[in-house]
């Protein structure tokens, strides 16, 4: 039933361009810390997406998929809410290798909460999760209209979530921020004005798109959300 309601769901959003060729995402949810009870919903999310758009999604809790030949499968690798330190030193090798020839990265939510022992993952997902106040709403500003994760978002944005601070010094230098957050229009948000929720860069050869949204199940039933994270897992996977 859930499964219908989403592709009934996308299938009214404006279509994503057509992919020059198809391609597979892997979507990996293990969680070692805290577990979102939205994480299922995502996945099924995801999947929707993919049937839409003409690309293969399949998904993973299991870090024994982070070989060298199992992800040189997949164009994309997803992590999907993922927490603590959720692969061993051969999954991260294995990864850090995919990256480096060219792989890409999509981080949803608390993937900044993960890998803290994990330096080189920080530097790709680009910042590290921090605290944040009671689910509530507040208001987003698009920084960049272009991209096509924020493209068909209203400049400015209500909605409601978990909100994150980050360590702000970490945000590392080469990226490029696509939404802040209006620190005025909640309470406890301690990053000031220049507040980041979703950013992208180019990192050791590969590409890394990042959003600190999606904590809630109802993330998973929006419109405009779901565009934001197809227009993510659609830059990440061009080869532009």
């Amino acid at each position: 039933m859930a499964r219908r309601f989403l592709l009934a769901l996308l299938a009214l959003l404006v279509p994503a361009a057509e992919a020059a060729d198809a391609f597979s995402v892997l979507v990996f949810s293990r969680t070692v810390g805290y577990r979102h009870a939205s994480i299922p919903t995502g996945v099924a999310a995801l999947q929707a997406l993919g049937e839409q758009d003409g690309y293969r999604v399949e998904a993973t809790e299991d870090g024994k998929a982070f070989t060298d030949a199992n992800l040189a499968k997949y164009r994309v690798v997803v992590f999907l809410s993922t927490s603590g330190e959720v692969l061993d030193a051969g999954g991260r090798a294995a990864f850090e290798r995919y990256i480096r020839k060219g792989g890409s990265f999509v981080g949803i939510h608390s993937a900044t909460d993960t890998g803290y022992e994990w330096p080189w993952y920080g530097a790709l997902v680009g910042n590290y999760f921090a605290r944040h106040p009671v689910i509530q709403p507040a208001t987003l500003t698009v920084e960049d209209a272009s991209h096509p994760s924020t493209r068909p978002l209203p400049i400015r944005w209500t909605r409601t979530d978990e909100w994150y601070d980050f360590r702000k010094d970490w945000l590392a230098d080469d990226i490029n921020v696509l939404m802040r957050i209006d620190e005025t229009t909640y309470a406890g948000g301690r990053m000031g004005t220049s507040h980041p929720m979703a950013w992208h860069h180019q990192y050791d050869g590969g590409r890394a798109w990042y959003t600190a949204l999606g904590h809630t199940i109802e993330s998973w039933r929006e419109p405009l959300f779901l565009e934001h994270i197809r227009g993510g897992i659609a830059w990440a996977a061009s080869r532009d």
